[in-house]
């Protein structure tokens, strides 16, 4: 248990430049305190308690403003950067090292059963205000920009990003500490109207030579 909270710290003060010290960041990170929590949250839900978890999930999410269902499993360096509004519903499984931000869902569409949730892998970033709903699977090493709305599988290695969802590039197999870029993407309805924008100029200049 303290071998995976000092992971855990350690993850912050690797992706946080605001971080000052193992004992700043246990002490004053919300992200850390609503893990913490779900931890026994979850080992308790696993006992198949029910009143008790999620009481516990209840009082963390007054106290942090992150909301993690007893249920959801999560992996291992697991790091919620402010984490204000973040939702995790209760089949949602996380992979080691995924990075989360403020505002980000990971919720159902409210259609499905069972496995209602998303699946995350290993090595994922999720921006500000992002939205992954229903039972997907968001692959190893992927990115999903802000205010992405993810309603498909993304395959490993991607970006996606825009409402709905597109994939937009592959980031390739770098390190998760050094691929931390969700902003500097192109969003793909822009670039299909910049297209039909010079096709539509070309079609009227055409025109206008006819026209002589």
């Amino acid at each position: 248990m303290f071998s995976r909270l000092r992971e855990t710290l350690n993850a912050y003060k690797q992706r946080d430049p605001a971080a000052r010290g193992s004992l700043y960041v246990f002490l004053l990170y919300p992200g850390v305190a609503a893990l913490i929590n779900h931890r026994v949250a979850h080992w308790l839900y696993r006992r198949h308690l029910h009143f008790l978890p999620r009481m516990v999930s209840q009082w963390s999410r007054f106290w942090t403003g992150i909301e993690i269902h007893p249920g959801a499993q999560i992996g291992r360096r697991f790091v919620i950067d402010h984490g204000t509004g973040i939702v995790i519903g209760e089949t949602t499984i996380i992979g080691d090292d995924v990075l989360v931000y403020q505002g980000a869902t990971l919720g159902g569409t409210g259609k499905d059963t069972g496995k209602r949730h998303p699946t995350v892998g290993n090595d994922v970033l999720i921006g500000a205000g992002a939205r992954i709903l229903g039972p997907i699977t968001i692959g190893d090493n992927s990115r999903i920009a802000a205010g992405a709305v993810v309603l498909r599988d993304v395959p490993s290695g991607s970006t996606a990003v825009g409402v709905p969802a597109r994939i937009v590039r592959v980031v390739g197999s770098s390190p998760f500490a050094e691929s931390l870029d969700h902003v500097s993407v192109t969003d793909p309805v822009q670039l299909e109207l910049s297209a039909l924008r010079e096709q539509v100029e070309l079609l009227e200049k055409k025109i206008l030579e006819m026209g002589k």
